[in-house]
C-alpha cells in the first residue's frame, strides 16, 4: 500500500511542506515520485515517520533524529523501546493525576494530607524497573541508598555539576572545538569524575564510559536532554566520551 503526501500530512497533523523538507534533508524519502513530482509513501516510510514524530515529541532536533534513526536499523526494536518509554510515561502521569485528584479531594473535604499520596508519581524511583533491568537490583539498591543518604544541598550540588558540564559541552560544540581536543578533554574529565561519584566512587572502565556515551545518543531521553543545549550536543558528548575512554582509560 502507499499514500499520497497529502494523505500522510493530513493523518500526521502536519503539512506537505514539512514532509518535503524532511525529504530535502534526507530524513524521510518518499517511496516513489510519480508523474508531475507527486510524492508517495509506503508502509516502510509510514513507520519511519511515526518514529520521527515520536522523537520530535521528545524534543530532538532533526539532526539528532537522523543520527538516532541511523543508529537503530531495526525499526521494530526501536518502536518497542519507544513503546516502553511511552508506557512508563503514561503510568507516571497517571499516578500524578491521581495524586493531584486525591490532594484536591482531601483539601476540599478538610481531610489530612498524606505524603505518600500527595507525592506519588514525583519521586526519583520512577526509573526503578528500568535500572534493575539494565544493571541489576543490587546496582539500583546501592544507588538508591546513596541518593537517600545525601543532604538536600548535596543533591542539588550533584545535579548542578551535571548541568554545568552539559552547558560547557554545548559551548564547546558551538565553538567548533574538536571532541578529542584538550579543552573538551578537560570537560570530559569532569564528566568522568561526576559519573564516578554517582557510582559511589567506582571508577568506570573505558568500555563502560564509552558505552554510557553511546547511550546518550541511542536513548532518545538522554539525546533530548543534551540537545536542549543545542542540536547535535549529544553526538558531540558521545564522541568526547569515546575519545576520552580510548586515550585516558
Amino acid at each position: 500500500m502507499e499514500w499520497s503526501i497529502q494523505e500522510i500530512a493530513r493523518s500526521a497533523g502536519t503539512t506537505s511542506r514539512t514532509l518535503r523538507h524532511y525529504d530535502a534533508v534526507g530524513l524521510l524519502r518518499p517511496s516513489r515520485t510519480g508523474h508531475g513530482g507527486h510524492r508517495y509513501y509506503d508502509e516502510h516510510a509510514l513507520v519511519r515517520l511515526q518514529r520521527i514524530l515520536l522523537l520530535r515529541e521528545l524534543g530532538l532536533g532533526l539532526a539528532a533524529i537522523s543520527d538516532a534513526l541511523d543508529g537503530q536499523r531495526d525499526a521494530a526494536a526501536a518502536l518497542r523501546t519507544h513503546l516502553r518509554l511511552l508506557e512508563q510515561e503514561r503510568e507516571r502521569l497517571g499516578r500524578q493525576i491521581e495524586s493531584v485528584r486525591t490532594t484536591l479531594t482531601r483539601m476540599e473535604g478538610g481531610e489530612p494530607l498524606m505524603p505518600d499520596e500527595v507525592l506519588d508519581g514525583f519521586d526519583h524511583t520512577r526509573h526503578k524497573d528500568e535500572v534493575i533491568e539494565r544493571w541489576g537490583r543490587d546496582a539500583y539498591e546501592k544507588g538508591d541508598r546513596w541518593w537517600r543518604s545525601l543532604s538536600e544541598d548535596d543533591r542539588k550540588g550533584f545535579q548542578q555539576r551535571q548541568l554545568d558540564i552539559a552547558a560547557d559541552y554545548a559551548r564547546a560544540h558551538r565553538a567548533g572545538l574538536a571532541p578529542d581536543g584538550e579543552e573538551v578533554r578537560e570537560i570530559t574529565r569532569r564528566h568522568y569524575e561526576w559519573v564516578a561519584a554517582g557510582w559511589q566512587d567506582r571508577r568506570p572502565t573505558a568500555e563502560q564510559f564509552a558505552g554510557l556515551g553511546r547511550m546518550y545518543v541511542d536513548d532518545p531521553r538522554f539525546t533530548a536532554a543534551y540537545d536542549r543545549h543545542g542540536e547535535g550536543t549529544a553526538v558531540f558528548v558521545r564522541d568526547a566520551m569515546v575519545a576520552y575512554a580510548e586515550r585516558e582509560l
